[in-house]
């Protein structure tokens, strides 16, 4: 990777963006310990962590140190315990999101990552943006590898390769002439080299551990920390060292120096118990879970504490375990009405799935289950299951299964199936970590059963302050859309109205108010209902507001509101506009480009109760189109307000020949198509027709009374 060799950094990945756009998925990596590319291979967008940042803002993202990771992205801090500086940027193709480039370079003091990296990064990320869409433009979209490739780390190479094997001896007779060891590991930790004095202090030989991890192969090296400084060394990039005491009392020091291609360690002889300065550190007790398990829980820990909904919780269980642990299948069985309910799966096929619910036993019938005694159970092959489970089936050719109870204050909420495609016999670090990993995930099931059940009422107060149907008014086509937030459970401030007057009149109004909560939504709907009794009183669309105004300061004087009031005169075709500091209207006459309603704007609803609305006419002829919005359909992060206005502008006059329900939908696709949406959208279409005897129908063609969800 070109962009890794010209900045300096030690480690880069290459994210692509799924298909549905909520997952970045690793595709190629260079200098990632295999252990860390599998825990971070899928990444959700919903996570806030630098790449998704990134991607969602379209910028680039800088951490300098470990200290400004933690401020900025805590949960990956966390996860990732080590100094270094990370950045970040965005891989476009034209103004679609396909992906996010991450390198990471040592630790730095400096607020920024320096004009050269982000020079190097911008070129390479408009390289492979160009590249994915040429890609498209044959017919062969590239799609996130089901596995991410991992490079080797860049090498200097002699132009003679004799020369190069010279040099190679000498330093090999080098090295082995020095009282102390040295040995090479790769970013994975194996060893590569392995010095004869080495051999001596380790008591072991170079044959037993080269390609081998030096503690897979030393008991007394497979400690937590020991491991830990290989991780700092490698992901920071810093030189880390610690002690270890060898079998016969020896203690021993390992230095370790990061390189290109991994780690060069020297190994001395440690006279710390000797030295009553303490040269070295004191040795640290050995814990009882390991190193990679132990990382292994807490990116799970980091990734579940930001997850919102039930849902949420089930992609990052499936996203994290399944490749950490080498699962084949996936399935959470939750308790409803003393019987098994498959909630959820992953990797089993339709038909694995319908076996699966067709067998689920009820909980009377089965009290050795794991759901109902509290106890998880390990199976390591088909036989011991079936002495437990005789009617058990193995769906989909699963070998080895783990079943874990989730737990939750309140009692036992499910069972998470872990299946495995070959037999597997699971150690007790194995328990233990997937027993810790079972306690996370029924914690944050929990959670996010209370954030459903509160979303839902949310969802549901809101829609019953929102117009269930819009009336029908002859010689106007009408359609209206509303999106709710997909963050937090705030209830949206957004709301629309649409009211038929006298004869060939009518008023529309679309507003937002301060704040997302029950206060708000309350404030709301009494808004809308003030409008609605002002309007039909026959007040003119400036004194509408004006009253409202009063109205509002009266029973919430700290709460403010934007409103946009049109006054419509279907005889004639004009209308008359007032604003309360609303986004201007956005008109598209038949034959000519859509073009912004100018109007005076005055205060928002709620702070002067002396406040004046002007009042604008325009001319409505029959086939024109008018816009009414809220800012949820159109602001994003780093776009000017006007340039988006004018975006918008721009695709209603593109697609203003469509039906208007079509064109609803066609305005309001970009905000529903992204996975995240930080504001409720609400838009509502007017559209003047030559009155016919079916307007006034119920189901005249043209009006599309939206549902509440959108």
């Amino acid at each position: 990777m070109r962009a890794v060799s010209e900045t300096g950094a030690h480690i880069g990945a290459l994210y692509l963006l799924d298909q549905d756009g909520l997952v970045l998925s690793m595709n190629t990596a260079m200098g990632f310990p295999a252990a860390v590319a599998k825990a971070w291979a899928r990444i959700r967008m919903s996570m806030r962590m630098p790449m998704t940042v990134s991607l969602r803002e379209r910028r680039p993202v800088w951490t300098a140190d470990r200290e400004d990771l933690a401020r900025q992205f805590p949960g990956v801090a966390l996860a990732m315990p080590y100094n270094f500086a990370v950045v970040t940027a965005p891989i476009l193709c034209g103004e679609a999101a396909r992906g996010a480039l991450l390198l990471l370079l040592p630790a730095t003091r400096d607020t920024g990552p320096g004009q050269h990296v982000l020079d190097v990064m911008e070129r390479a990320c408009k390289d492979m943006g160009e590249l994915l869409a040429q890609a498209d433009r044959l017919g062969r979209p590239v799609r996130p590898r089901p596995r991410p490739r991992i490079l080797a780390p860049f090498r200097s190479q002699q132009d003679d390769p004799a020369v190069s094997a010279e040099a190679a001896m000498a330093a090999l007779e080098c090295l082995n002439g020095l009282p102390e060891g040295y040995c090479a590991l790769d970013v994975d930790g194996r060893v590569t080299f392995l010095s004869a004095p080495a051999s001596g202090l380790l008591d072991t030989t170079a044959a037993e551990m080269v390609g081998k991890r030096p503690w897979e192969v030393l008991p007394w090296l497979a400690d937590p920390p020991h491991e830990d400084s290989y991780r700092a060394a490698v992901l920071g990039h810093q030189i880390t060292f610690f002690t270890a005491q060898r079998p016969d009392g020896q203690w021993l020091a390992f230095q370790l120096f990061p390189t290109p291609s991994g780690l060069s360690v020297r190994i001395t002889p440690s006279t710390m118990a000797r030295d009553p300065a303490h040269v070295m550190p004191d040795p640290v007790v050995s814990r009882q879970i390991s190193g990679a398990a132990l990382y292994d829980m807490l990116q799970l820990a980091s990734s579940l504490s930001q997850a919102a909904t039930v849902q949420d919780v089930i992609d990052l269980v499936a996203d994290q375990i399944i490749p950490v642990f080498d699962v084949k299948g996936l399935a959470i069985l939750t308790a409803e009405g003393g019987r098994l309910r498959v909630a959820a799966t992953r990797g089993y096929s339709p038909e694995g799935v319908a076996e699966m619910r067709r067998r689920a036993p009820c909980a009377p019938h089965a009290p050795e289950l794991p759901l109902i005694t509290g106890e998880p159970a390990f199976f390591a092959n088909e036989r011991e299951l079936l002495d437990v489970y005789p009617d058990a089936g193995r769906y989909d050719g699963m070998a080895a299964w783990a079943l874990l109870p989730l737990h939750s204050s309140g009692g036992p909420i499910g069972t998470l199936v872990l299946a495995y495609g070959s037999p597997h016999r699971f150690t007790q670090d194995e328990r233990t970590t997937l027993t810790s990993l079972a306690g996370l995930m029924a914690q944050a099931l929990e959670r996010a059963r209370l954030y459903d059940a509160k979303h839902r009422l949310a969802q549901t107060l809101q829609a019953s302050l929102l117009p269930r149907a819009l009336p029908v008014i002859p010689g106007l086509e009408v359609a209206a859309r509303y999106l709710p937030a997909t963050q937090g459970i705030d209830i949206g401030g957004d709301f629309y109205d649409l009211i038929h007057l006298d004869d060939g009149q009518a008023a529309a109004v679309i507003g937002d108010v301060q704040g997302h909560d029950t206060n708000a939504a309350a404030l709301m709907g009494q808004v809308r209902t003030a409008i609605h009794a002002h309007a039909t009183s026959g007040a003119s669309a400036g004194e509408v507001l004006s009253h409202t105004n009063r109205l509002l300061i009266d029973l919430s004087p700290n709460r403010f509101t934007s409103c946009l009031y049109i006054s419509l005169d279907l005889r004639d075709g004009s209308a008359c506009v007032a604003s309360a500091g609303h986004l201007p209207a956005l008109l598209r006459r038949p034959g000519r480009p859509t073009e912004i309603v100018e109007s005076t704007p005055g205060l928002l609803l709620g702070i002067d109760p002396a406040a004046e609305y002007p009042t604008s006419q325009l001319d409505l002829p029959p086939g024109s189109v008018l816009a009414l919005y809220t800012d949820g359909l159109i602001e994003a992060p780093g776009v000017d307000l006007g340039d988006a206005i004018d975006g918008l502008a721009r695709r209603l006059t593109r697609h203003g020949g469509l039906p208007l329900a079509r064109l609803a939908d066609r305005l309001v696709d970009p905000a529903e198509g992204v996975g995240y949406r930080a504001d409720d959208v609400a838009v509502l279409l007017l559209s003047p027709v030559n009155p016919s005897p079916t307007d006034a129908t119920p189901d005249a063609p043209g009006h599309d009374d939206p549902p509440p969800e959108g």
